[in-house]
């Protein structure tokens, strides 16, 4: 895995509006492997609720598929508004966008219509795009598109949003109109003059919170989205897991475990003792933070190396919190292995391929997979899901 490009970490975080079951808000991503370029369109659809949800599905759908075809920005647009339903109260079809096509050498355009203005920040400092035009359709005169460029840094973030986070606190005290792009860029910029490398995540998060904690009751009056693309140094995480297939191979795949990542975990009692064996280290556990009603062995700690787990047990259960999306009461054990590969953007499984005849046996649950099905099951949802970097080395 090539770890000298510059990795795009991009997160949304999005709240319904009160008293709505689905966010009215949409938001969709791609990464366009032979072309180099990630496009991604954040969608703010009429109203609140399952209306606008499929509204602003429809367009960052069609949004993405246009993107991918390189279709023109004018036609592209003129056919979204075209395809929308008409929404039977207001008698008008509408939903915003904000579309997103970046180049791993930094060069982004970005369109608009309707939604406001996006953030490009270098640090804490605001940079100013690079071109600008603006496009008016003839058979939709009252929708302008902003057409910006800019081009992208190591360490350059987007923050792109919908209404409900500049509007927050509309008609309050303190917000006559709303927090407006202003205050939202002022936060932002508070919030990383305080922690300079708070990810993608932790940002939209931070700002999606902050717009509902702005209204007095600490309710969400509209749908609130906030999307962020962090352009860096990827961080790397290394997990081994599985004695490799001849014993001579033992020294070198214990030597992945101290060089080339950020981060290392180990997976499995074999897998430790040789990295013990190897590398002349030793796993320390603190039996403080063991659980009672943990259904899992606590995670270690190696000298020198990173966290050590059990192995399928544990990986099985993260695979199964990563596609369900709650690990908040998952076992100590899980929960930081989630943890460390959702803060990390590249990410190498080494997996050894010597059977370990306990997994084969008839008895034990059915969902426990052997070791290279849920290595692949973990890669597809890091991948699919989260957006990450994953490759897998058999050994």
């Amino acid at each position: 895995m090539n770890t000298n490009l510059p990795f795009l970490e991009i997160e949304c975080c999005q709240l319904n509006k009160m008293g709505q079951s689905v966010c009215g808000d949409d938001f969709q991503w791609a990464r366009l492997e032979n072309e180099n370029r990630h496009i991604a369109v954040l969608s703010d659809g009429l109203g609140s609720g399952i209306k606008a949800n499929l509204l602003a599905n429809m367009t960052t759908t069609m949004a993405l598929r246009f993107m991918r075809s390189n279709m023109d920005i004018l036609q592209s647009a003129e056919t979204i508004m075209d395809s929308l339903p008409v929404c039977e109260v207001r008698k008008i079809s509408y939903a915003t966008f904000s579309m997103v096509d970046i180049h791993d050498e930094g060069k982004t355009r970005i369109i608009e219509m309707g939604n406001p203005t996006y953030i490009h920040l270098r640090g804490t400092e605001e940079i100013l795009p690079e071109g600008h035009s603006q496009l008016i359709s003839q058979r939709w005169p009252d929708r302008e598109m902003e057409v910006w460029s800019t081009s992208l840094q190591l360490g350059d973030r987007l923050v792109i949003c919908s209404d409900g986070v500049t509007q927050a606190g509309l008609g309050q005290q303190r917000f006559k109109f709303g927090w407006r792009r202003q205050g939202c860029l002022e936060f932002i910029q508070k919030k990383l003059f305080q922690m300079p490398e708070m990810s993608a995540r932790e940002l939209s998060e931070c700002v999606s919170s902050e717009a509902l904690f702005i209204d007095p009751q600490k309710k969400c009056r509209d749908d609130i989205s906030c999307l962020v693309i962090y352009y860096r140094r990827p961080r790397t995480l290394r997990l081994l897991t599985g004695p490799p297939f001849h014993r001579e191979d033992d020294a070198r795949f214990a030597s992945l475990a101290v060089s080339g990542a950020d981060q290392v975990i180990v997976c499995g009692g074999t897998t430790a003792n040789i990295l013990n064996r190897e590398l002349h280290t030793q796993v320390s556990i603190n039996m403080k933070r063991i659980r009672g009603d943990d259904s899992l062995p606590p995670p270690g700690m190696m000298k020198g190396v990173g966290l050590t787990t059990e192995g399928i047990l544990t990986l099985t259960r993260v695979a199964s919190d990563l596609e369900s999306g709650n690990w908040e009461n998952a076992p100590e054990a899980a929960k930081e292995i989630i943890e460390k590969l959702l803060a990390s953007d590249c990410i190498e499984f080494i997996v050894g391929t010597k059977v370990n005849e306990a997994h084969q046996d008839p008895s034990l649950p059915i969902d426990l997979e052997i070791r290279r099905n849920i290595v692949k099951r973990l890669k597809e949802i890091l991948v699919n899901r989260y957006r990450k970097n994953v490759e897998i080395m058999y050994i």
